[in-house]
């Protein structure tokens, strides 16, 4: 039965073993971590061709009697300043993968967490305030490997105001936690409605739609 460390108390907690006691399967979570980087992407980038580029509408020379070879445009892309030939232009880097296989992939991102214990779970409702000092204590007596990726839900502010200035320490809603940002993490720090949130998220079935487009 998988564990996590209840920070503070030095109690376990019991993880579910369909969420976090299930094989690591490489090809499908580095499918999707490539997949979530790519959709991080902006994809604004741009470039002028030479008919975007002002200027060069007149010919530089004559055609012949100079010597020099004929010229069109000042904003040929072999001139300086000119156009770019097949430059990049703004797209969209998304790659889909299937809701299954997301969640699958999750799965196995938690159970890498979970067999190498470095779980943990602490309990939100004690942090009336923001308190950086103990945050760092809490982390102190936290035997782990980092950087430490800590999940809450947007009801727990004070505890993100008091962890996100910790060197090492990254604050993410749990709902936007991805399978890269849980691998990249050396250790995952739950609280108790964040780890029933994601547990529910990881163990989701895929809901059977009659005629779902592609994104579904």
């Amino acid at each position: 039965m998988a564990e996590a460390t209840r920070i503070g108390a030095g109690s376990a907690v019991k993880l579910d073993p369909e969420a976090f006691g299930v094989r690591f399967n490489m090809p499908l979570v580095h499918e999707t971590v490539i997949a979530e980087l790519a959709a991080r992407r902006q994809g604004t980038h741009a470039t002028k061709t030479r008919g975007m580029v002002r200027g060069g509408g007149a010919k530089p020379w004559r055609q012949k009697g100079t010597g020099r070879a004929r010229a069109g445009s000042s904003r040929s892309p072999i001139w300086v300043g000119g156009g770019t030939v097949f430059g990049p232009q703004p797209r969209s880097y998304v790659v889909k993968v299937n809701r299954k296989a997301r969640r699958a992939a999750l799965r196995s991102a938690l159970s890498v967490h979970a067999e190498r214990s470095s779980v943990g779970v602490i309990d939100a409702a004690t942090w009336e305030a923001p308190a950086t000092k103990r945050a760092a204590s809490e982390l102190g007596k936290w035997d782990t490997p980092g950087p430490i990726l800590l999940l809450l839900t947007e009801e727990e502010s004070s505890v993100a105001l008091s962890f996100r200035n910790l060197k090492g320490a990254n604050v993410l809603p749990v709902d936007s936690a991805g399978v890269a940002d849980i691998m990249r993490a050396g250790s995952i720090l739950f609280s108790d409605s964040a780890l029933a949130r994601i547990t529910e998220r990881a163990l989701k079935p895929v809901r059977a739609t009659v005629g779902a487009g592609v994104g579904e």
